[in-house]
């Protein structure tokens, strides 16, 4: 029988609930501050978690024995995000502000998966603390509460490095550091100095210091969560929307790449594949947009631009802000965002989606295909940013990506099956397994999941999961291969 290291799942899962009651606290001071009476809830929801996972270390917590194996490495992150998400919908369910654990879970699932998709219909009647608390649970799972632990797991004597495969399961994990803890702790600080510039330039541009923090959470996470029932078109602001823009452009980034570009080795900034195709698909899909939005209406073309480059960088990014419902535009607009809600933005990155480096490698490899029809003996590997890419990694592209198109044709037959109209229906899971939030139909930039029925949440919360981990974490631990000893 296939036997796993369940006393050191189990260590984890407390030390992950530890970290987690520690950033419920921090919604403390914005409970007090505004006199909200929800703190004693807050307090007691993180309370209830860090002190379940001090139990758990102190049962479990053995020193001897502390390797990761794979299969423990992908029990470790889908449980840990699940175990999680659970605790998370403390301080919503005992404040009573969502007393439903499924529209608790589904909303604390689309948090830490930086997805989006909300049920609340009045956003601003959430109490401040719980606003911020929403917003903490998608800059934690923005850069990933796992590759936070590889940081602390050293202190622990544990090592982390399947750990790190298991939460990047994409084409690559590209190192900064040889230690994979130093590789964690450099994207961290670029990842909390990034949220913390965009705080301080949003206070500038008008924002009060609450809003500022809460959006550049949700900026850098690539995540949406908004502290307006309006989202970003609240504020009727250039300056903020610009800012939020540019911060959403680097949350779908390569974090890789942005350190190098903070030690001032630009050269692999502007020499990256994936970056130039990202940026040059961002470019051209907001121009068309742009232009359209010009001719057909009667907005100067600032605004026209304005509100073109936002949304499309939104959806690319998966962020999931909005200022303006885009489903009224034009309907080539809305086929056009359609499908870029199936792009996403760079490996490496906080968005989800399928991501910038799989469409370039399918796309080579198709067209290579077809050379290799004309030159069947010819050697026509594929390369990326001037290498030769494993042809191990291009055959798990193709299989990511038909895997990705067969669940949302799947998905989309559930949720019909569930009762969605059909527009609906392909827009909420391509929304929710792209981490966006926002998608077209009933659930479209002005609306909510709150017409979803509760099987469906609870349908799109896996769906969620699934895209956060992509695909693969997940799906492996419904494999009979991954059950059987050997």
């Amino acid at each position: 029988m296939l036997k796993f290291n369940y006393k050191l799942i189990l260590t984890l899962m407390g030390l992950l609930l530890i970290i987690n009651g520690g950033f419920m606290l921090l919604a403390l001071p914005f409970s007090i501050y505004y006199g909200e009476g929800t703190w004693v809830d807050i307090l007691s929801a993180g309370l209830i978690t860090a002190l379940t996972g001090v139990l758990l270390r102190v049962i479990f917590y053995r020193k001897e024995n502390k390797n990761i194996n794979k299969r423990d490495g992908y029990l470790i992150v889908t449980m840990g995000w699940v175990v999680m998400s659970l605790f998370g919908t403390l301080p919503f369910i005992l404040t009573g502000h969502i007393p439903s654990f499924t529209d608790a879970f589904f909303e604390t699932m689309s948090g830490y998966s930086t997805t989006g998709a909300t049920i609340l219909t009045d956003i601003e009647a959430l109490p401040k603390g719980l606003l911020f608390w929403r917003s903490i649970t998608h800059w934690i799972g923005g850069m990933g509460i796992i590759v936070l632990t590889i940081a602390i797991l050293p202190l622990l004597g544990i090592g982390g490095m399947q750990l790190f495969v298991a939460e990047s399961p994409g084409p690559s994990v590209d190192k900064l550091h040889p230690r994979i803890t130093q590789t964690a702790k450099a994207l961290w600080y670029v990842y909390v100095a990034l949220t913390f510039i965009e705080t301080i330039v949003l206070m500038v541009g008008g924002m009060s210091f609450f809003d500022a923090i809460n959006h550049s959470m949700a900026t850098l996470s690539t995540g949406g969560f908004s502290t307006k029932n309006a989202s970003l078109g609240h504020w009727d602001s250039p300056f903020i929307q610009y800012v939020v823009t540019f911060f959403m452009f680097l949350g779908g980034t390569n974090f890789t790449i942005i350190y190098l570009g903070f030690k001032g080795k630009f050269n692999r900034l502007i020499s990256n594949e994936e970056f130039k195709s990202y940026t040059i698909t961002t470019v051209v899909v907001t121009l068309f947009v742009a232009f359209s939005l010009w001719t057909l209406s009667n907005d100067s073309f600032e605004l026209a631009f304005r509100n073109a480059i936002f949304q499309v960088i939104s959806i690319i990014t998966t962020t999931g802000f909005i200022t303006a419902d885009y489903t009224m535009w034009a309907p080539f607009i809305t086929v056009l965002f359609f499908i870029l809600l199936f792009t996403g933005g760079s490996a490496g990155s906080t968005s989800g989606g399928i991501k910038m480096m799989r469409h370039i490698l399918l796309f080579k490899n198709s067209f290579l295909e077809l050379k290799r029809q004309i030159h069947p003996s010819a050697i026509l590997p594929v390369r990326f940013n001037g290498k030769t890419v494993d042809q191990n990694i291009a055959f798990n592209v193709s299989a990511f990506i038909l895997i990705y198109l067969l669940i949302f044709f799947l998905g989309s037959l559930v949720m019909a099956f569930i009762g969605l109209d059909f527009v609906t229906a392909l827009g909420s899971v391509a929304a929710t397994l792209g981490n966006i939030g926002p998608g077209i139909g009933g659930v479209g930039p002005v609306d909510n999941y709150a017409i979803i029925p509760e099987a469906g949440k609870w349908v799109l919360s896996f769906f969620m999961l699934l895209g956060r981990l992509e695909l693969f974490t997940v799906l492996i631990l419904f494999s009979p291969y991954f059950w059987r000893k050997g």
